[in-house]
């Protein structure tokens, strides 16, 4: 943009009395200028039509770069590297074709080995709301999932004994009720006993202590003295 000439001296000293501009100077364009060249709204003409812009066309193999951490600790089946839950990778993303599960679509990722670059796929298990690998690497065994996996078979075949016996859940009814009666009789006892400790102080229990060994002393010596009469 040209540049707006200075104003006579008379108007410069008041517009910018601090300012001490040379004659035939040229200011700058106001900044509501500079604001102008930043368009944010474009023009659509009266008769545009959406429908008539070209859709690009996708892949339906198409893969997708993405930064991931590993979602579980690894071990290549290549090198033998492990790799640990956490690790972050540059890996490729991509749909599983023809694998969905409740009409959600399992994704694949690639990712290679730190130590030896082979090639690793896993992928996501809505099922188990996990992930499970699929080539190049094992999963690394995992203690709480066998537990987690018990107590669901165990609620699993309870729900399935429950369901065509009315017998049998009322008896579960009744064993579960038992077993939350005892876990609060033994909640209520350990509130009891730390009611009772809570009045000690560590000069009782030293003062208990020594009290045991002076009194273990005095029957040691009273043994001693009935020995030697």
């Amino acid at each position: 943009p040209r540049p707006l000439p200075l104003p006579p001296p008379s108007e410069a000293r008041l517009l910018a009395p601090h300012i001490d501009l040379p004659a035939g100077a040229l200011l700058p364009r106001p900044a509501a200028a500079m604001g102008e060249r930043k368009v944010l709204n474009k023009y659509y003409p009266p008769d545009f039509n959406p429908e008539s812009i070209p859709r690009r066309k996708m892949a339906v193999d198409r893969q997708t770069k993405v930064r991931m951490m590993l979602p579980m600790s690894i071990q290549c089946s290549t090198c033998g590297n492990y790799i640990y839950k956490g690790t972050k990778f540059n890996s490729r993303k991509e749909d599983a074709l023809g694998e969905t599960y409740l009409g959600i679509q399992i994704i694949r990722f690639y990712f290679r080995c730190p130590r030896c670059s082979s090639e690793m796929t896993i992928k996501t298990d809505p099922k188990n709301a996990d992930y499970e690998v699929e080539a190049g690497a094992s999963r690394n065994y995992e203690p709480w999932k066998d537990a987690e996996g018990r107590t669901a078979e165990a609620i699993k075949r309870k729900e399935e004994e429950e369901m065509g016996d009315a017998m049998k859940a009322l008896e579960n009814k009744t064993m579960d009720s038992k077993m939350e009666q005892d876990i609060l009789s033994n909640l209520d006892d350990l509130k009891s006993k730390n009611a009772r400790n809570a009045g000690f102080t560590d000069a009782d229990v030293l003062d208990a202590l020594h009290g045991e060994q002076r009194r273990a002393e005095a029957e040691k010596r009273a043994r001693e003295e009935a020995e030697d009469d």
